[in-house]
């Protein structure tokens, strides 16, 4: 391939919004690309009429942006190979689709809906592979309702596989594969060859489901005298039942990871993980990392498990590692985003920032942060207390209430509480659990002693006070 630059794409349907699996592939297009100084390129595979789903090419490329995966040529960015789309390119399909039938490598079929579907009952009845049985291939039709592939009898035909190596595919196994359907619109087959070919694309990583598409491929780059980009393909991922992973099974939508507070680049890690092998057996690595050390011929041939337990500890050790600047603006972000997970809360800016060393080490996905921060930003329900708790709430009070503005920190506070419980006669873990629940509302929180300084001695009091006896 004489091309000047490394070339990858996705070609990405637009049947629905956008998959997982689809950033789990175009990560190594878009690596690939990056390591050779190459371009990447979104190809969009509109052909599908049927079940084009609107919005969901844009959903495409906000996911693309999210993930920091930005292409260099597409639809919406144009080039000098486009349009991009290929409900646009009917006509350069169709030019070669012709072309095939001149040199006697393609043919009209006029075979009806009822007439296919009845052949495709007796063969199976025979528990034989469901194939066109070749009715109208040597009719020599100037017309039809479908185009046909003309695929040789008796040949073993040679894939190049750069991961796998050469496979071998017996030639009486393939059907006559449709090139254009009876809207005018190619098929997948006759449409990926056409546009990799005039895109100059030199590298294709795709899910292994396509292997045995690739014969069919192969003859289609050598009718038309072209040469065959390198092949890579991935393993598909699976769910922890070893089913493939699809909407019906476990979470396939970017938008539910985006919802769940999961970091775009946490992502990328774990997609890397699950399809490479790295050199450095590293779990956690930056994307210019990745970049560095990722050849294709690397990628696993097993197909991988996506586990979101994996994936939940792995954003928890990107966000452990962030900057608490940084951590703070995304969870800013990510609450402006999703205002309906926080209620009638507004989330301070400076307020933020000063939970931010409470939780780093808590939480592993930024929804993470209100479900522990909530009672920061609004009223706790007071709780119910026994007698023997309202008599140290009461004790706790009179003592803090004497405390200046400029000594209500943390260290101080965890005296006076201790000295309060201790002066009671109560058991550490009851007096703690109690003052928890009446300051956060919550069994579980942020560190009690500095959540209190941050809340301020008025807040902190009102609250004591609220309470209850049951």
């Amino acid at each position: 391939m004489n091309y000047p630059q490394v070339r990858t794409r996705i070609a990405p349907s637009p049947t629905g919004m956008a998959h997982i699996g689809t950033f789990y592939q175009a990560l190594f297009d878009w690596a690939w690309a990056k390591r050779n100084g190459g371009k990447f390129i979104v190809r969009i595979e509109d052909t599908d009429r049927e079940r084009f789903v609107e919005g969901a090419e844009e959903a495409i490329y906000q996911a693309l942006d999210w993930f920091g995966m930005t292409e260099d040529e597409s639809p919406r960015k144009g080039g000098k190979y486009g349009p991009y789309r290929q409900s646009e390119r009917l006509e350069s399909y169709k030019k070669y689709a012709l072309s095939l039938v001149d040199k006697g490598h393609a043919y009209w079929c006029d075979c009806s809906k009822e007439r296919l579907e009845k052949v495709r009952a007796e063969m199976m009845a025979e528990k034989k592979p469901p194939m066109y049985d070749h009715h109208c291939r040597d009719r020599n039709l100037e017309s039809g309702l479908v185009l046909r592939l003309k695929i040789p009898a008796n040949q073993k035909i040679i894939v190049k596989e750069e991961i796998r190596g050469e496979i071998e595919f017996d030639s009486n196994t393939i059907d006559d594969q449709v090139l254009l359907k009876s809207d005018g619109f190619p098929t997948y087959h006759l449409a990926v060859v056409v546009d990799d070919h005039e895109m100059e694309i030199t590298d294709i990583v795709r899910g292994e489901e396509w292997i045995s598409s690739s014969p069919k491929h192969k003859l289609l780059y050598d009718y038309l005298g072209w040469e065959m980009p390198r092949l890579y393909h991935t393993p598909i991922i699976r769910n922890p039942d070893k089913s493939k992973m699809s909407k019906r099974h476990g979470h396939t939508s970017v938008s539910y990871y985006q919802e769940s507070g999961y970091l775009p680049e946490a992502i990328l890690n774990y997609l890397a993980l699950l399809g490479w092998k790295n050199p450095d057996q590293k779990d956690v690595f930056s994307l210019d990392e990745f970049i560095d050390k990722f050849d294709p011929k690397d990628l696993n041939t097993v197909g991988p498990v996506f586990d979101e337990k994996k994936l939940e500890w792995l954003s928890g050790e990107y966000i452990r590692q962030m900057d608490k600047d940084e951590l703070s603006n995304r969870i800013q972000t990510y609450a402006k985003k999703y205002s309906e997970k926080f209620g009638s809360a507004k989330l301070d800016e400076e307020l933020v920032k000063k939970t931010i060393p409470l939780i780093q080490e808590r939480v592993k996905k930024l929804a993470d942060y209100y479900l522990l921060c909530r009672f920061f930003f609004e009223d706790v329900t007071p709780p119910k207390l026994s007698e023997d708790a309202s008599k140290w709430l009461q004790a706790t009070i009179e003592k803090l209430t004497i405390i200046d503005e400029k000594s209500w920190v943390a260290t101080r506070l965890g005296e006076i509480m201790i000295e309060v419980c201790d002066s009671q006669s109560a058991k550490r873990g009851d007096f703690f659990a109690m003052m928890r629940l009446t300051i956060t509302g919550e069994k579980i929180s942020p560190p009690l002693n500095e959540s209190m300084e941050i809340l301020g001695k008025e807040k902190c009091l009102e609250r004591l006070r609220d309470a209850r006896v049951q």
